[in-house]
This record gives C-alpha cells, sequence and structure tokens, in this order.
C-alpha cells in the first residue's frame, strides 16, 4: 500500500481529530465545569463585563474548531470517493486520536505556557494539570501514530 492511499484518510482524520479535541476542551472545560475560559487568565469572570468577553471568545474559538471539523468531513467524504484511498477502522481512528493529541499539545504549549491566556484549572494557575494536559495529549498522538502504523502495515 502507497503513502498516497493513506493520506486522504489520514489527513480527514487529524483535521476531524484536532476539531472534536477543540469541542471537548470547549465543551467540558469551559461549560460544564466551568475550568476556564479562552481568556480566563487576563480577562477574569467574577463581572459581567469579563464573562461576557469570555463568552465572546470561547464562542470564536468554538466557530474555529466546528470549521475545522467541517473542513475534515469534507476531506473524509473526498477520500471515501477516491478508488484508491486506504478505507480503513484502524487508519481513521489512529488519526482521529492523533489529532486530538495534536490539538492538546498545540493549544497546550500555546494558550497554557506561551501565552498564558488560560490555564486547566484557571483558579490555581499554572499547576500540574497544565503538564497532565499536555502528557494526555502526546500519550494520544503516540496512540494515534501507532494505530497508524498498524493500518499502514495491514494493508
Amino acid at each position: 500500500m502507497t503513502a498516497r492511499a493513506l493520506a486522504p484518510v489520514r489527513a480527514a482524520g487529524l483535521a476531524i481529530g484536532m476539531g472534536m479535541g477543540g469541542f471537548v476542551d470547549g465543551i467540558v472545560f469551559h461549560q460544564i465545569l466551568q475550568l476556564h475560559n479562552m481568556l480566563s487568565a487576563r480577562v477574569p469572570n467574577d463581572v459581567l463585563v469579563g464573562a461576557k468577553v469570555n463568552m465572546v471568545w470561547d464562542g470564536v474559538f468554538h466557530a474555529g474548531v466546528w470549521l475545522l471539523t467541517a473542513f475534515g468531513i469534507a476531506l473524509l467524504w473526498r477520500a471515501c470517493r477516491r478508488p484508491d484511498a486506504l478505507l480503513s477502522t484502524r487508519l481513521l481512528v489512529g488519526a482521529l486520536l492523533a489529532g486530538w493529541g495534536v490539538f492538546n499539545l498545540v493549544e497546550g504549549v500555546v494558550d497554557h505556557l506561551l501565552l498564558q491566556i488560560h490555564h486547566v484549572v484557571e483558579v490555581l494557575g499554572l499547576s500540574i494539570w497544565d503538564y497532565v494536559f499536555l502528557a494526555w495529549g502526546a500519550a494520544m498522538l503516540l496512540g494515534g501514530i501507532v494505530l497508524m502504523r498498524g493500518a499502514h502495515d495491514a494493508a
């Protein structure tokens, strides 16, 4: 099996995985658990104006991950129409997992460590939870790579 046959599903899975990772982050951490918001280290939520500013930026974040997910779905649709594409569940699941891992690593390094616009548990500031988030992202990325390699070997 050539790399050309793997690329369409892998690209689609990576994009969908990054988008879905963003949705899980936004829905679970921002909305359900309310541990942080997009700008909560810079704009506290303790007054109405701060809460509204964070709500707008959380919305911008969700719009971005929605577009990324929609792009991934379009890529997957195109991949399914290609006769040479490897339509493998293992490949797709591996790419989804790797994409979610990439999301966690990029978001964790950029937003938590470099820009410090928010942290996993905002009231703690930079804490062990930010590093657990990064470790979880690395584990998902590595697990996804292992699955994708297994799909390549199986093909």
